[in-house]
């Protein structure tokens, strides 16, 4: 019994020495760990553009930190788009919209909107009467005829200041020309509205075509403004203007 007693004093001396020995077999040590300059996570991640992925210098290659830096030079680098993906971006601006009213001279049967900035009593739309002017609060009636809108602001704006407004600001704009007129030859003659720009041509066109008598190489333009009436007879490539008549005659053959 003598042997037992001896193996059960050494027994936990010997476990611990075994214990410490399996435990220093499992670890292992790592030395320290060199890199190459970085200046933040970005660059870590993803590198400078133009620079080489990021090398590490170690003494052994184990560890979790040498495993994330492995993994983070193995990593594509975010490319910058190609010229024509980033022009692809560039905003469009639309070009401003012609505008056909400037040296336009009102008349009846326009149709204009007045906008006095900060009266919402007095911004509207008025039609031009058959007498050549339009009424608003305030100030009654306004000559329009004859006038530019540049010219009938003005004039609203000066009415307004005599004893209503102190600084007004007016803009006027056409909001819809009054009508031209075609007669004669034409499939459905009558009255239609106008588009800037229109000609002879497309004011036969509009009104249905010419009819199978139509003289097709000339038509009449009946035109008014403040010197007086005008009759011309042109081709039908002619431009118009609102208000105009346009007179397509008969063929004698």
């Amino acid at each position: 019994m003598g042997w037992v007693r001896v193996v059960r004093a050494f027994r936990l001396p010997i476990t611990a020495i075994i214990t410490a020995l399996a435990l220093s077999g499992c670890m292992r040590a790592t030395g320290p760990v060199a890199f190459a300059p970085q200046g933040d996570l970005d660059s870590m991640a993803y590198g400078q553009p133009g620079s080489p992925p990021p090398q590490a210098v170690a003494a052994e290659s184990g560890g979790a930190i040498g495993a994330l830096r492995a993994a983070f030079a193995a990593s594509p680098r975010a490319a910058s788009p190609p010229p024509d993906v980033a022009a692809a971006h560039a905003a469009y601006v639309e070009p401003a919209p012609v505008r056909y009213d400037r040296a336009y001279h009102l008349d009846a049967g326009d149709k204009l909107r007045v906008v006095v900035y900060g009266q919402e009593g007095l911004t509207n739309t008025y039609a031009v009467s058959a007498g050549g002017s339009i009424t608003m609060p305030l100030i009654g009636s306004v000559m329009a005829r004859g006038r530019t809108t540049a010219g009938l602001a003005a004039e609203i704006s000066a009415k307004l200041r005599a004893g209503f407004i102190r600084e007004p600001s007016v803009a006027v704009e056409i909001e819809a020309y009054r009508p031209f007129f075609i007669l004669g030859e034409v499939a459905a003659p009558g009255q239609y509205p106008y588009v800037p720009n229109m000609t002879a041509e497309s004011a036969v066109a509009i009104a249905g075509g010419f009819s199978p008598r139509a003289r097709r190489d000339r038509v009449t333009i009946t035109h008014t403004d403040a010197s007086g009436t005008s009759r011309f007879v042109v081709s039908p490539a002619s431009p118009i203007s609102p208000g105009d008549t346009v007179l397509v005659g008969e063929r004698w053959f």
